[in-house]
Formats: C-alpha cells, sequence, structure tokens
C-alpha cells in the first residue's frame, strides 16, 4: 500500500525526493521502484526486467530504497502518532507542528516529543502540583532574587513542602525536567558528546586469569577509544563483555584532555548558555549554577549515554549484518563443481566417518560409516569401503566437511586417491556449517526420511559441492557461520537482510524448475514456500515442465506470481528461449530479431556474429526500451550461462596438520572462510582459521579487506606469527613480509575482532 507523506523542510518535499537526494538519483527513478515495489514486485524482478521504468536502478540502489522507504514510512506513522498525541492534550500549536513536521529522523522526533510524552509522575510533576512552577520561573528569570527568601513563600505543609529547602529541591526538580526536555539543546549536547566522547572499559574484579572465563576479552580490561573512532566488532566484542559480566562499560562525554574539574565542563556551559544563566555574583546563580550541574550529571548525561549507546549498537549491528550479508553472497555464488558424481564425507573420530555417496543429480546413492580415526583405527579397513564405493558409482569428487577430524579425514582422502590413481578422484575440503542444522530439520526429514540423522549431514556436505547455492538454501542463513558477531545483532535486521542476499542470488543465477528442490524455487522471485510446494507436487504428478507456459497450470500461480518468476525459471524443453533469463513478455521481440536476420529462434540463440550484427535500437518500441533490448541480445549469445566462477580447488600442506605444526615464515595455499572489517579468516587446514589482518592484505592502503579477497578464494599466505593458548594465527598476504620470532603472542590479530570465537560468529 501505498502512504503518501510529506516533509516540511525537505529538500524535495515528498519521500521519494528525499530517498532520492540520499542516493544520488532522480526522484522519478525512485517514484517509479515505490511503485512497483508496492505493487508486488520484487527487487531482482524489478532490477532486472523493468529498467526502463527505473532508470536502471541495480539491486543494490533497490534494496536501498526498499530499507529507506521502511525507515521513512515508520517515521510517518510515528509522527501521525506524536500529532494525534499533543493534539489530544490540547497543547498543539502551530510553531510545535511545524518543528515536528520538520524532524527528519526518528531521534529527532522523540527529542521534541519528550516534554508532552505521557510518562509515571515525576519529580517535576509533584512539585508542579505543589505549586512551585512559578518558584523556578522566578529563579530563572531574575537571578537576583534571594532563592531562600523566595522559597519560604511556598512551603505549605499540606501540600508537601514543609521547609524552603524542599520547596527549592522541587524547583530544581522542575528545572531539571525543563533542561533535559530542551530538543535542540539536546540535539546539541548528544552530536557534541558523539563527537568529542569515548567508550572506556574495565575488566571486573575476578575476572582476569590468563585461564578465567574473561581471557578471551584481555584486550578490552583497560580500554578507551573515541566513538568516531570505534570500528563495528570492537563495539559488538565490548557489549558481549559487558553482557558476560566480565567487563565494565562506560560511556564518557570527552577525552582526559577536556576534563576540567576546576570549573563546569563544556556541556554544563551550553546548557547555562542556552537558559541565560551565569555567574554575575548575584544570590541566585549558585543554586542556577548548582542546578545546571545537577541536570547534566543525574539527568541528562544519563539520557545522552544510553542514546549514544544504542547509537553505537545501532552503527555496529549494521556492520555486523553488511560483513554477514556480503560474506553469505560470497559462499553462495561460490564455484558450483557441477555434475558431478560426489561422495561426501561428515569426518568423527569415536563415532566414525559418515559416508554419503550422491550422483550427478544429487540422489543419494549409497551410504556407510568407517572408522579409521581413534579409538577403532580400522584405517585401511576403511580405504578398502570407500574405495569400492567410489568404483562402483564412478565418484570424481570427494567432499570432506571442515568440522573435527576435519584433517585426519583429509589425510585418509589423500592416501585414498593415492593408493587408487586409477579412480581419478579429486578432493575438497568444504564448509559444513549448517549441515547439522540441516540434518535435523523437517525439511530433511521429508527429503531424505529413510537416512539417520548422522548420514545426512554427509549427503549435505557432499552437495554443496556439486552446487552450494541450491544447497545452502535449505538451510536458515544465519546458520551459516560466515557473520561477524551474528548472535549479537538484530534478528529482525539480519534476517530481512540475509533472505534480501539468498534472493537475489537464487534469482541472479536462475533456476531449473525441473531440477530445483522445493526451498531453492521457494526463493524465486514471485514463488513462496507454498507455491514452491505446488510446483514440486505438479511436477512430481504430471512430469516435468515442457516449457514456461505449463506453470500457469501449477494451482494458486496467477498472472502476477507468473510475471514475476518466469524469467528465472529455467525449462529445457520445446522452446529454446525457455531455457534463458530472457522474460516470456519478450519473446515477441526475439522473434523480431529471428526475422530480421533471416532465420528463426533456434539458430538465433548462441549466433553470436549474427547477433552482434543487429542493432539495439531497431528493436526498441513502446513497450521495451534500449536497455531491456540489450540485455536480450546479451543474454542470447549465451542462453542460461552461469555467472559464477569456475570451480577449482586448493591443497594444503602435507603434514600440516594442527596450530602446532606451523612456523612463521611458512608459505602455505588456503581458503578464505570469512571476511570481516579487520581482515580475512584463511583455512589453512589446522582447525584454526588464521587471520591476515587488513594491514597485512596489500602493500597499499586497503579501506575494505572485500576489494582485496572474499569468501570461497584460494590464496596463498605466509604465517607471521602462531599464539597456541590463545588459538590466534596471524597470516600475511605480502609474502615479502618477515616473520616473527618464535616466541611471539599473535600480536597482529586484531584486538578483540573475535571475542574468543572461531570467525567471530
Amino acid at each position: 500500500m501505498i502512504v503518501t507523506t510529506t516533509i516540511e523542510g525537505s529538500a524535495s518535499g515528498s519521500v521519494e525526493g528525499r530517498i532520492a537526494d540520499e542516493l544520488g538519483v532522480r526522484e522519478r527513478q525512485v517514484r517509479a521502484a515505490v511503485e512497483l515495489l508496492d505493487g508486488g514486485s520484487t527487487v531482482p524482478f524489478i532490477a532486472r526486467y523493468r529498467k526502463e521504468a527505473t532508470g536502471s536502478l541495480d539491486d543494490a540502489q533497490l534494496r536501498a530504497v526498499e530499507e529507506r522507504l521502511r525507515y521513512l514510512r515508520e517515521l510517518e506513522e510515528r509522527r501521525a502518532a506524536v500529532l494525534d498525541s499533543i493534539r489530544s492534550q490540547g497543547k498543539l500549536d502551530a510553531g510545535l507542528e511545524a518543528r515536528i513536521l520538520a524532524a527528519d529522523s526518528k531521534a529527532r522526533l522523540e527529542d521534541i516529543y519528550l516534554p508532552f510524552k505521557p510518562k509515571r509522575r515525576t519529580k517535576a510533576q509533584i512539585a508542579r502540583e505543589a505549586g512551585l512552577e512559578p518558584l523556578a520561573d522566578g529563579l530563572l528569570a531574575d537571578p537576583g532574587t534571594a532563592p531562600q527568601a523566595a522559597a519560604a513563600a511556598f512551603v505549605d505543609a499540606d501540600k508537601g513542602v514543609p521547609d524552603a529547602a524542599a520547596a527549592l529541591e522541587g524547583a530544581r526538580a522542575v528545572l531539571t525536567e525543563r533542561f533535559g526536555e530542551d530538543a535542540d539543546l539536546i540535539g546539541e549536547l548528544r552530536e557534541r558528546m558523539w563527537e568529542r566522547g569515548r567508550l572506556v572499559t574495565k575488566v571486573r574484579e575476578g575476572q582476569d586469569g590468563p585461564e578465567g572465563p574473561g581471557a578471551k576479552f584481555a584486550d578490552y580490561f583497560d580500554f578507551a577509544e573515541p566513538f568516531t573512532e570505534l570500528p563495528s566488532h570492537r563495539v559488538l566484542a565490548v557489549f558481549r563483555g559487558e553482557k558476560e559480566d566480565v567487563l565494565d562499560v562506560a560511556l564518557e562525554p570527552q577525552g582526559p584532555e577536556e576534563d576540567d574539574a576546576a570549573g563546569p565542563s563544556a556541556y554544563e556551559r551550553a546548557i547555562a548558555r542556552r537558559f541565560g544563566i551565569a555567574d554575575r555574583g548575584r544570590p541566585a546563580d549558585a543554586w542556577l549554577a548548582e542546578t545546571v550541574r545537577w541536570a547534566w550529571r543525574t539527568r541528562i548525561l544519563v539520557h545522552l549515554g544510553i542514546d549514544l549507546r544504542t547509537r553505537l549498537r545501532q552503527a555496529a549491528e549494521d556492520e555486523a549484518v553488511r560483513v554477514f550479508a556480503t560474506n553469505l553472497r560470497d559462499l553462495l555464488l561460490a564455484a558450483p563443481a557441477g555434475t558431478r558424481p560426489t561422495m561426501g564425507l561428515d569426518p568423527g573420530f569415536r563415532t566414525g566417518v559418515k559416508v554419503a555417496v550422491v550422483d550427478a543429480t544429487g540422489k543419494v546413492a549409497a551410504t556407510d560409516t568407517v572408522y579409521p580415526h581413534v579409538p577403532q583405527q580400522r584405517w585401511d579397513e576403511a580405504l578398502d569401503r570407500l574405495a569400492r564405493l567410489a568404483a562402483e558409482h564412478r565418484v570424481e569428487l570427494v567432499a570432506i566437511g571442515n568440522g573435527t577430524a576435519s584433517r585426519e579425514t583429509d589425510r585418509l582422502a589423500a592416501e585414498l586417491c593415492g593408493r587408487h590413481p586409477e579412480l581419478k578422484l579429486t578432493r575438497v575440503v568444504v564448509s559444513e556449517a549448517g549441515a547439522s542444522v540441516y540434518s535435523a530439520s523437517a525439511y530433511a526429514s521429508r527429503e531424505l526420511p529413510d537416512l539417520d540423522v548422522s548420514l545426512r549431514g554427509a549427503v549435505s556436505i557432499a552437495r554443496r559441492l556439486q552446487d552450494p547455492l541450491a544447497e545452502l538454501v535449505k538451510i536458515d542463513p544465519k546458520s551459516i557461520g560466515v557473520g561477524q558477531y551474528q548472535h549479537d545483532v538484530s534478528e529482525v535486521k539480519l534476517s530481512r537482510s540475509l533472505d534480501a542476499v539468498v534472493e537475489d542470488c537464487v534469482n541472479g543465477v536462475g533456476v531449473d524448475v525441473n531440477t530445483a528442490s522445493a526451498p531453492l524455487l521457494s526463493r524465486v522471485s514471485g514463488i513462496g514456500s507454498g507455491l514452491a510446494e505446488n510446483i514440486v507436487a505438479h511436477r512430481d504428478a504430471n512430469g516435468p515442465f515442457r516449457g514456461r507456459t505449463g506453470l500457469k497450470s501449477v494451482p494458486r500461480l496467477g498472472p502476477k506470481a507468473y510475471e514475476q518468476c518466469a524469467g528465472f525459471l529455467r525449462i529445457r524443453g520445446d522452446d529454446p528461449l525457455d531455457a534463458s533469463s530472457v522474460h516470456p513478455e519478450a519473446y515477441p521481440v526475439v522473434r523480431r530479431m529471428a526475422a530480421k536476420a533471416g532465420g528463426d529462434v533456434a539458430s538465433l540463440v548462441g549466433d553470436t556474429a549474427t547477433l552482434r550484427g543487429l542493432d539495439p535500437a531497431d528493436f526498441v518500441d513502446d513497450s521495451f526500451g534500449l536497455p531491456t533490448v540489450t540485455d536480450i541480445l546479451r543474454e542470447l549469445e549465451k542462453p542460461g550461462r552461469d555467472p559464477r566462477p569456475a570451480f577449482r580447488t586448493a591443497s594444503f600442506k602435507e603434514g600440516v596438520e594442527k596450530i602446532g605444526d606451523l612456523r612463521p615464515g611458512m608459505v602455505l595455499e588456503g581458503v578464505v572462510t570469512n571476511v570481516a572489517a579487520f581482515g580475512a579468516f584463511v583455512d589453512v587446514g589446522v582447525h584454526q582459521d588464521g587471520l591476515v589482518h587488513v594491514s597485512a592484505m596489500s602493500k597499499t592502503f586497503v579501506k575494505d579487506p572485500r576489494d582485496v579477497v572474499k569468501s570461497g578464494d584460494i590464496v596463498r599466505v605466509k604465517v607471521l606469527d602462531v599464539d597456541i593458548p590463545r588459538k590466534r594465527i596471524s597470516l600475511t598476504l605480502r609474502l615479502d613480509d618477515e616473520a616473527a620470532g618464535p616466541s611471539a603472542g599473535g600480536g597482529r590479530a586484531e584486538r578483540g575482532g573475535r571475542g574468543g570465537e572461531r570467525r567471530g560468529g
């Protein structure tokens, strides 16, 4: 539903205009995007098939439009509620209404609303009821009045004011509340504190032992840093340390160089200026100055501390969500091994190594459990059984989960390849993050009802090597461990962001409707879980779809859903265009192209020379502009092409299996498992990811580590430092860097970057 709103004082007036200003695009582009979003179109559909309407806004810009639109509409709803509340109190005048309409953020709106917000009876309210507000007003207006003498006139035991001291206390409460509810003042002080303040942490008593529960927060036992310089991971680490009762956290309004014990602080001086308070030796000046000090220390500073704590957390959450989303995108779009028979090994010691063989389509062909490791140590028996399975099912790839016993199981697979070169096996260590979640899920129970939960993980490991995207969509994105403190951020914010990433990735690659699982189909534009189940049921009952028009016979898949999904679904059937990303609504354009080329559609598809000889402008009409026609010609050259990179594997160094095997100066090959704001984590095959700090990524300045590497990349790194007690490995991408000496203690690891947890999660 479109909510029409205007923001007084906004340069462009409308919500759409404000978003356009923020994104640096034209207002009509944003207005078109908003109309399409409100009409039920998805971001992938708009980005790909409605470029003419939006002026070719891409998916990132459209996501930004969607997010800001949500915020500004929530702001408008809150603005309307605030106006209604103040109006019902009979306190809304033209000036106040104008200020409320001009408020451009939720924080500013709440500042203005604070004096009118219904609240429990405060000391100031009790003082007003006792008739003490005139005393406060009088002393503020005329500091030449002696406070004690003025207060004597307000003593009234029946009203709870037994003496002059009580009267002055009540007057101070009135002024304290007034100072603390001045929206302009609070806004000014908040920004001053943000720019000049700092976060300070101290370790709580009894938490500072080297083996104690707080050891993982040792970097923050005595720590201080300005708010404006705090990276997100430090903020979240500190707040986690506070939550776990390890750290005491304080938000100080200014650095130590600004402290002035001899006089009022800069904040107190700002409050005094705002209300015309100055020490000129008048009778009430000292009392008013103390009231300012009291208001600042007991009310305003506390209020601003809460505000800035929220601001720090929100900024840190936003960055953590961004990091998780970008890493998830890289993982989902990792190179697929493709339709090759694969053996999945889910490593374990006591419970054995779970084995699952899947065929080229991902169908389970065989399962087993072998016990090559301690305590059973049936190594040769395990090799024989794996070799028989590989030969029987013509296995080409061996996928090994990277959890407990991974390196030992990788060595088993390496010996299998060495003993049986005729099998021509390739072994690959893959992330098993989320595999156990999938194994115990309701979907896994339906998909693999005859398999024990323990074996389902091996199936998932094999399939995620064949096609990471198709397999990982079956798992809640939050369970895929590529985040940075994801357990400390807003559940709603994280889920919304990750769902958007999955949607963009699935639709960017496209989905074969005749082989896709229901979870994969449910992520296609316009298709939810219900329609996905209906598509699978129709496919099972009636056989494979022969063309996109067959989708229209799926129950509850109406015209709107068909419009949204058809271009992202691939069907290798009667019409070659059905296997491409050309939308059915544009098929007439392709037929005109074929006619112009003197052939049919089938001969045109893949004919690069002919396609490049066509002038896109010749096919522009009222429905399809130049951007869409250009996209069509590009797609016809390589229809249904997969945008993901080609598949390749990393080789771990033989003999390097645990952190104790690492030595400074070693050059190793590894896989990037996670990228955070402070660097990248790399799996070099020792059960503990090493950190390439952002400062060790390049000889030039690196602002964002993802500019250098992304999750899934295969890289060569040098070991700089190994800290075995803290399980920290410091690596560098600059292979000519000098390694640390043998006694070094992991100093390159970012302060509190992971809070002691693997991959920061």
